[in-house]
């Protein structure tokens, strides 16, 4: 019984120092974009790379620690690992380091050196395996044989974050568009890379009522796309993306196809371009 009260305790220091760094920290910018004025569009962007830990999948990982410790599955000394494509990974050192955990990410040899640099300066190590479709059962077995907790946002994303609202990423773009000429845009458009992203934004969308529309924009060798296209929940492609951090070769558990009301497949030249 003690150890229980000790792993309680343990569980909600760790809440309240991830809610603490959530509280002194500011919103992501929402940048007003100047487009000729004869277009008739107003664009946004919503700058999530202002995150402390540099990273677009900040709101996430955050996310997924707190779904964790709530369950019970993530306890004083836990190792965590996660598969991942590189920008959940460096979010997940971060709060690791912040908890004082061990930290493990499986990535494919492709991922750029910069992303694995942040995660090892967060104090996180790197697994390294050849092809995209290996990482989730080299976490999964990383994870059974150290005794520790397999994050698997690939299934957890759309799960772990309140929907409704609690500060998500839809929540925040809404607030910020209050006091704008248009506050409900038209469209929301947004990448897909667990899937996570796009599930909340939808669902928020029909919860609240708003008369805006969902589009989910995928690179070549994506299973989201041709999956999404032709509703087969099982659809894989087999290949990794070339635009890193989007893009799987299968479909997700976290990707939610029936809130999205339209999708575009971007070429990578046109994506190379576009960077």
């Amino acid at each position: 019984m003690s150890r229980r009260f000790s792993d309680r305790a343990w569980a909600d220091e760790a809440v309240r120092k991830i809610n603490a760094e959530n509280n002194r920290s500011a919103d992501t910018h929402l940048y007003s974009v100047p487009l000729p004025e004869h277009w008739g569009v107003q664009l946004y962007l919503k700058d999530e790379s202002t995150h402390r830990s540099g990273s677009l999948k900040h709101r996430l990982a955050r996310s997924l620690f707190l779904f964790g410790l709530v369950n019970g599955w993530i306890r004083e000394g836990t190792t965590i690992v996660e598969a991942s494509s590189g920008s959940t990974a460096v979010s997940e050192a971060y709060f690791a380091q912040l908890l004082g955990l061990p930290f493990i990410a499986v990535m494919t040899r492709t991922t750029s050196p910069e992303k694995i640099a942040l995660i090892e300066q967060f104090g996180g190590a790197c697994l390294l395996v050849d092809h995209a479709s290996e990482v989730y059962a080299a976490a999964a077995e990383v994870a059974a044989t150290s005794g520790g907790h397999y994050m698997d946002q690939f299934t957890y994303a759309e799960r772990a974050t309140d929907w409704r609202g609690n500060n998500n990423i839809a929540e925040s773009i809404f607030e910020q568009l209050a006091l704008e000429e248009h506050p409900v845009p038209r469209w929301i458009v947004v990448g897909a890379g667990t899937g996570g992203t796009s599930a909340t934004i939808g669902r928020y969308l029909r919860y609240h009522r708003h008369h805006t529309s969902l589009a989910v924009v995928d690179p070549e060798n994506s299973a989201f796309y041709p999956g999404w296209r032709s509703g087969a929940a099982d659809f894989s492609t087999g290949q990794p993306s070339r635009i890193e951090g989007i893009g799987r070769p299968r479909m997700e558990p976290s990707f939610v196809p029936s809130v999205i009301d339209h999708m575009i497949q971007v070429p990578d030249a046109a994506s190379v371009a576009a960077m």
